[in-house]
């Protein structure tokens, strides 16, 4: 019997929701308070902590906002126009209750999507750590506060279906723990963090180093797997050398900046946890790679497995197995999946939609559209089933 695309339950493993500044406001400690600010700069409302604009995110108040899948025609290379972002985007909307703070608006949003659950991440969170994270005091005082926000407007899990997921800031261990702890107690299914190696008093350090092992044995420890989500890139100064710039906006990146950029960041992020034997030591551990794409998957494992080959002794373990056992891919609608599928197997595979940003599709459901030559059975995994695994719950 034939798979029925239009009534199968669906896990969107990547949605967002548009915070309000209060977010990071509202459960700031007040000695924090005028560190992190909202400022007005030319008709526009920027971030700006110790004395900088962060201009990462054009608009950070989401007052208006671009549509669902504004950007399809750009992330699709079909630009024959040479339209700029802010073109496609076309007249802003202004984001409902259910894009911001109101779970129960978004639940009935996705009885209309009919989409089942979902993760939900933050996405001011974006500009947080690589605005402040060279006070790590500071980056942690700011996530903790976002992480109240979260859970008194979102709660960490909706009537099972809306799993909104806490950021993660590793720069002080034994504050990570203790963020960690409260998480626990709060209820979090799944944890939040960037693919950058934090900023600490000792400067940046990968994550994937046993100093950080107190805080990855309370994870594994815990069940809770991490999502590990595109964000702001640790590799602006280097952008930089080659392109002095004095803006970092996502949106309007330069052509050398978007090919140079590259996936680097989410590579040497699942690098570090396989080569520094993050996941030697703790194979319990469930990462996934959300909203990073998959392209750069081949090539990665074809370059671990090629040193490997040269170099066994300097790894922990042999680093494709360690991938299959240890990572989810989160492929974009517009990667190759019977490529990714292949290369990972299918079983680590979860659909993503990016629901409600421009870079996403307009319905998360339109995602089935992509899906040729995956089989029904392998639907069902990739559509719902590899994101209940991947959360721990029964499929």
């Amino acid at each position: 019997m034939a798979l029925d695309v239009k009534t199968m339950p669906v896990f969107d493993a990547d949605n967002h929701m548009y915070e309000t500044p209060d977010a990071l406001l509202r459960h700031l400690p007040e000695r924090y308070k005028g560190k992190l600010k909202f400022i007005e700069v030319e008709r526009r409302t920027l971030v700006a902590t110790q004395n900088r604009i962060i201009d990462y995110i054009p608009n950070p108040p989401f007052t208006v906002v671009a549509g669902p899948g504004k950007f399809i025609k750009y992330f699709a290379a079909d630009n024959p126009e040479g339209l700029t972002l802010r073109e496609m985007a076309g007249d802003p909307i202004r984001p409902p209750a259910s894009f911001r703070d109101d779970p129960a608006a978004r639940l009935a949003l996705m009885d209309t999507q009919r989409v089942d659950q979902t993760f939900v991440y933050p996405t001011l969170a974006n500009l947080v750590e690589q605005g402040v994270e060279a006070d790590p005091e500071l980056t942690h005082a700011i996530i903790h506060a976002l992480n109240q926000w979260m859970h008194e407007t979102w709660s960490f899990d909706y009537q099972g279906r809306i799993f909104a997921a806490p950021v993660i800031t590793l720069g002080i261990v034994e504050e990570a723990i203790k963020e960690l702890d409260w998480l626990l107690e709060h209820g979090a299914r799944v944890l939040l963090m960037r693919p950058a190696p934090p900023e600490g008093y000792k400067g940046h350090r990968s994550f994937g180093l046993p100093e950080f092992d107190p805080f990855w044995s309370r994870v594994q420890d815990s069940g809770l797997p991490v999502c590990i989500h595109a964000a702001q890139s640790i590799i602006e100064p280097y952008i930089q050398l080659w392109e002095p710039n004095d803006s970092a906006n996502a949106f309007a990146a330069s052509a050398f900046k978007r090919i140079a950029s590259g996936h680097r960041d989410i590579e040497d992020a699942v690098t570090s946890l396989v080569c520094h034997g993050t996941l030697t030591r703790f194979p319990g551990l469930r990462f996934a790679t959300v909203e990073n794409g998959t392209e750069w998957v081949p090539t990665l494992m074809e370059r671990m497995e090629r040193a490997y080959r040269q170099t066994p002794n300097m790894f922990p373990e042999e680093p494709i197995s360690v991938i299959k056992r240890n990572f989810w891919f989160h492929p974009f609608w517009e990667d190759n999946l019977r490529g990714l599928v292949d290369h990972v197997g299918v079983d680590r595979v979860m659909f993503g939609s990016d629901f409600p940003h421009p870079e996403g599709l307009v319905e998360p459901r339109d995602y089935f559209d992509h899906l040729a030559g995956i089989s029904d059975d392998e639907i069902k995994l990739i559509m719902r089933d590899n994101a209940l695994t991947f959360l721990g719950a029964p499929a």
